[in-house]
């Protein structure tokens, strides 16, 4: 593997300069920082800037390696597209390690350590056979027929690719008009009644009523909301009944006596004298 390695080094152009050794030193910590900060943060949108960071230095050691295409991709899409839009999310959902702490679905944590290690599995699989099986001929002589990096890519993806190209551009399109028809909000035509127009559709009589609903245990023996209220006549005005809470019983309400000393305006030894 080791061998391997040094002939691709030396295939790409000779040994390594002095500025890729210095932008591999500070950014290669860099990145592994960030993945690392990425995995033991707590908190999720931490975890989402970590992986930006990372993207970003990724990014610019592949532009440092004479693959510009790479690179803009890294940075334009992967970091400038689909981590500002999974930011953006736990941003507005506002998620935290907390929310984690009950598990959801049952055995999803062993599910997902055996997916994470059969992922590992097939990444050290493709690596491993990347670097012994096959002979590495370098960005020159792979791109041997195109002026730049960028002119083969370019060919490639509309001639021998042009279909899945093709393909993925309307399945982007159909996903953005999803989104615009999801997100659209018809606007309402009438403007909002103030309070002059709200107050001459009541006297027109354009409402049922134009006093309010009478409160419960208004005239009545009580100030519950169960207790429907009453009229002057002591009969039960209708608007009063709730229809959720059920009413007391008609029969449970009594008209309390009459009181002598509100009816002679004194009291009894008032009277007495």
């Amino acid at each position: 593997m080791i061998t391997t390695l040094a002939q691709a080094a030396a295939d790409t152009g000779g040994p390594m300069t002095l500025g890729e050794s210095i932008a591999f030193w500070i950014l290669g910590p860099i990145a592994l920082g960030g993945a690392l900060a990425m995995v033991l943060a707590r908190n999720a949108v931490h975890s989402a800037l970590f992986l930006v960071m990372t993207m970003l230095s990724l990014g610019i050691l592949y532009m440092v390696q004479q693959a510009p295409f790479l690179g803009f991709v890294q940075i334009i899409v992967y970091t400038g597209a689909v981590m500002m839009l999974f930011l953006f999310v736990l941003m507005l959902v506002g998620r935290d390690s907390s929310d984690s702490v009950v598990e959801v679905l049952r055995g999803q944590r062993l599910a997902g350590l055996a997916l994470g290690l059969g992922l590992a599995v097939l990444l050290v699989a493709a690596i491993a056979r990347s670097l012994i099986e096959v002979t590495p001929v370098g960005l020159g002589a792979g791109g041997a027929g195109s002026s730049q990096n960028l002119h083969g890519i370019g060919r490639l993806i509309f001639t021998d690719y042009l279909l899945a190209f093709e393909l993925t551009s309307a399945l982007l399109i159909t996903a953005a008009l999803g989104a615009m028809v999801l997100a659209y909000a018809p606007s309402k035509s009438r403007s909002k009644a103030g309070q002059r127009a709200t107050v001459l559709a009541r006297l027109t009589g354009r409402h049922a009523r134009i006093s309010p609903l009478p409160g419960p245990g208004v005239f009545a023996t009580a100030n519950s909301v169960a207790v429907p209220a009453l009229l002057p006549d002591g009969s039960i005005a209708p608007e009063s009944l709730s229809d959720i809470i059920e009413s007391t019983p008609v029969t449970e309400i009594e008209q309390p006596p009459a009181d002598p000393h509100s009816l002679t305006g004194g009291s009894s030894q008032d009277g007495d004298r």
